[in-house]
């Protein structure tokens, strides 16, 4: 009886265990039905999940709005440098002369403080050059100098730049700052997932921000300094990029939006919070590598460990508000 008892409760575990991963997955599939396209590509997202070495990552298919990855995506981060995709649309939202020369400068932005940079304070450059820099090689300079620039100044950019977060509906986004150098710079993936959907109506941002490289003249004083894309993706002949931002700070880890194409599909990409310098590299080639094969690539266990204690950070702090 004591036997007959152990078997029917082990069936019904395991019974509850298989309800619950099927629940999961539909759920993290929710998005697709409703508006799905009937000539999108058959291929869907592998049953199995691939884990990510990031705290968050989403991938979302940008036609049929069909969620591909999911993982903690409404969890609210630093966001570093990513920060500066915002900078520049709001830049582009003023409509403001793309040719105007504009001196560097980063008196408004205290963040900016000791950061070293290599472009010189008071040099000139076109309002063009001044958003490549902030996309392509992440310049601080250029960001915070966008955001001097700007009718009524930074303060004026500030409250822009989170009228923009609101308008769009990024309800975890929050602004302090237009460099990502602030920990107060905040996001999630879900939100960020929104913001790369409405940068589809900027194709500047995206012609941007995935150039390869560039050498850009200053004036007074005159001199060239050569730029490079701090995505390495877009170096790489099997990716198709149509923009990215990286970011970085301690606060933040090492974080990765891109518009992009993985398994016939176009898809937005973010991940936050990786471990490891080139960690988001390597999540960006596991997700598309899962999505295109259905293999499963396994990350490292330290990174596993990094993703609890980061976990229990967030818990910590939520539990403090």
């Amino acid at each position: 009886m004591k036997i007959r008892f152990l078997l029917s409760s082990f069936i019904l575990v395991c019974s509850s265990l298989t309800v619950a991963a099927t629940a999961h997955s539909a759920d993290s599939a929710s998005v697709t039905t409703k508006h799905a396209n009937k000539n999108a590509p058959a291929k869907k997202a592998p049953a199995k999940q691939q884990e990510v070495a990031s705290s968050s990552a989403m991938v979302v298919d940008l036609k049929t709005n069909e969620v591909l990855y999911s993982s903690n995506p409404n969890a609210v981060v630093p966001i570093a440098s990513v920060t500066k995709l915002m900078t520049a649309m709001v830049t582009l939202d003023a409509k403001l002369a793309m040719d105007e020369k504009l001196a560097v400068n980063i008196n408004d932005t205290k963040e900016m403080r000791g950061v070293y940079s290599r472009v010189r304070i008071g040099s000139e450059i076109s309002r063009k050059d001044m958003l490549l820099l902030t996309l392509m090689s992440s310049e601080n300079r250029a960001a915070a100098s966008l955001a001097h620039h700007y009718p009524g100044g930074h303060k004026a950019f500030i409250k822009a730049m989170n009228a923009k977060a609101k308008a769009l509906g990024m309800k975890n986004t929050r602004y302090v700052e237009p460099t990502g150098l602030s920990y107060k710079n905040v996001s999630s993936a879900s939100d960020l997932i929104v913001l790369l959907k409405a940068s589809e109506g900027y194709p500047m941002l995206g012609q941007l921000s995935s150039t390869e490289k560039k050498t850009v003249t200053f004036a007074k004083p005159r001199y060239s300094l050569d730029f490079r894309n701090t995505n390495r993706l877009v170096y790489k002949d099997n990716w198709n990029i149509h923009l990215t931002k990286t970011g970085f700070t301690n606060e933040a880890g090492h974080c990765l939006v891109m518009r992009t194409e993985m398994a016939k599909r176009q898809v937005a990409f973010v991940v936050l919070d990786a471990y490891g310098k080139y960690t988001h590299i390597a999540d960006a080639n596991r997700l598309r590598n899962w999505l295109e094969t259905g293999k499963v690539t396994p990350i490292p266990a330290e990174a596993k460990q990094y993703k609890k204690q980061r976990s229990q950070q967030q818990l910590a702090k939520l539990s403090e508000t």
